[in-house]
């Protein structure tokens, strides 16, 4: 196809820009703080009988306009709109902010307002805060940026390799506010075709035709000559131009660009090398291990009698799997299948050999025979079968977040380079690829996200793991 035929067939996809979408994200912000103000007071009240405090309504009129101080926090973070950034980037900002305008309440309260506002309010308003923002703004984003009406419209140049990559990504993580417009290569056999379903409307000279409806062009061409690639970048008429080199297979959180006396380095940290991090990230598994340990006890012991009763022998599995640097864990979990469980699994599978694809696949079944009826899909739905784990959690043999400890014939699925890898780090209760994809990430889903994870470490991507994890539970999807 000609550049002229491209021209014809060329045409710029419109964008239903919104001008209220980012006051909507303020305002529920804004909606959430003021009510984690009202339960504050709710809770310190019922508290009363044991920590006496005379409450008054007038002296925290000034506490909810203090509040209000942190949607202004949150915008000069960079979180409205907050296109480009990450879950895990925006969490680690809320906290920040939080925490930080708290303690300036906290300030205020004793040099200015002379101590008139309650402690144990502060301290659960922000508790409260720091829960309820996200709650009630992140699926609010999801449905702007879903129906179009919230994102940063955005060119892609290059349509090649990277650029697929590129395109995949940005529609596997639509959080992120990238709305994809088309893509840009200067091979005319590329053009009228569909990139993972984006469509290749013309060559990079094309790129002006997009001024005035794309907000950002994302460069994806790495082997583009230096100079070349140089030029373009000035030229584009975009206020934002995002370079992306052909670095796939390194970690891509917590990457710092550095300026070298005219040279571009990126700074990657490490942050699972880091001593200091590794004893933080012990510390989250003993202060949420141990509670959760206690409080899941009772469970534990009720699920354990009705599977005894139900079912012959030992209410829990034990199981010789490979934790970090290769050495060898006894894992527990509370049994969901039958005893002579590998017996039933292969009758089955000679039984109906179309399963087999599947079991080889994701080594997992929709409708797997080993497993108890009742008891045993209602523990595996809601993943109360790895309570006991949490024993291992306080015995030092996993972390609550990490590679899952598979048996040893799911190991030996993945390459050996990939094996390594894992064992590098302690594996975990739950970890990323069960919150994004459960049961249905097959072997190379599995390998994608756990490598991502092991990368990227970082004690936000924990807390974004584990707050996910509770939703995956309340909501089972792909578990089974």
């Amino acid at each position: 196809m000609s550049a002229s035929a491209a021209e014809q067939i060329f045409t710029v996809p419109r964008f239903k820009k919104r001008s209220w979408a980012t006051a909507s994200l303020v305002l529920v912000d804004i909606f959430a703080l003021e009510l984690s103000l009202l339960l504050g007071c709710i809770v310190r009240h019922f508290l009363h009988s044991i920590f006496p405090i005379a409450l008054n309504r007038p002296q925290y009129q000034g506490l909810a306009l203090g509040v209000l101080v942190l949607p202004v926090a949150y915008g000069v973070l960079g979180l409205y709109p907050g296109y480009g950034r990450g879950s895990v980037e925006r969490l680690r900002s809320r906290v920040y902010a939080t925490f930080g305008i708290f303690l300036m309440l906290l300030i205020w309260n004793y040099t200015v307002s002379e101590g008139q506002w309650s402690r144990g309010v502060l301290v659960l308003t922000m508790i409260f805060a720091l829960v309820l923002a996200p709650l009630l703004e992140s699926p609010l984003r999801k449905a702007l940026i879903r129906r179009g009406i919230c994102g940063i419209p955005v060119v892609v140049l290059g349509a090649g390799t990277t650029g697929a990559r590129v395109a995949k990504t940005l529609q596997k993580e639509p959080d992120l506010g990238f709305l994809l417009m088309g893509m840009l290569d200067d091979d005319p056999n590329k053009w009228g075709s569909t990139v993972q379903g984006v469509p290749v409307v013309g060559p990079l000279a094309a790129a002006n035709r997009f001024a005035e409806s794309a907000k950002m062009a994302l460069v994806a061409i790495p082997r583009m000559e230096r100079r070349r690639l140089a030029d373009l970048v000035e030229k584009l008429p975009f206020p934002n131009v995002i370079v992306v080199p052909d670095l796939f297979g390194i970690q891509s959180l917590w990457i710092t660009s550095r300026d070298m006396g005219g040279v571009l380095g990126l700074e990657v940290k490490k942050n699972l090398l880091v001593p200091a991090n590794r004893v933080l990230k012990r510390a989250l598994d003993f202060a949420i291990g141990v509670p959760a340990f206690l409080v899941s006890l009772p469970l534990i012991a009720l699920f354990a009698l009705y599977i005894r009763l139900t079912s012959s022998g030992s209410p829990f599995f034990i199981q010789e799997r490979e934790g970090k640097n290769g050495s060898r864990i006894r894992i527990y979990k509370l049994r969901t299948m039958y005893s002579d469980a590998e017996e039933v699994l292969s009758e089955y599978l000679d039984a109906h050999p179309e399963e087999k694809e599947n079991w080889l696949r994701f080594y997992k079944l929709r409708k797997d025979p080993r497993v108890l009826p009742g008891i045993g899909w209602f523990l595996r739905r809601y993943s109360l079968d790895e309570l006991p784990q949490l024993w291992n959690v306080l015995r030092g043999d996993m972390s609550l977040v990490g590679p899952r400890p598979f048996p040893a014939y799911h190991l030996a699925g993945f390459p050996d380079s990939f094996r390594a890898l894992r064992s590098s780090v302690m594996p975990g209760i739950t970890g990323l690829w069960q919150v994004s994809a459960r049961s249905d990430g097959d072997l190379e889903v599995q390998e994608s996200e756990d490598t991502y994870y092991i990368r990227n470490w970082s004690v936000w991507l924990d807390v974004h793991i584990m707050l996910r994890t509770l939703i995956r539970v309340l909501a089972p999807n792909g578990a089974y």
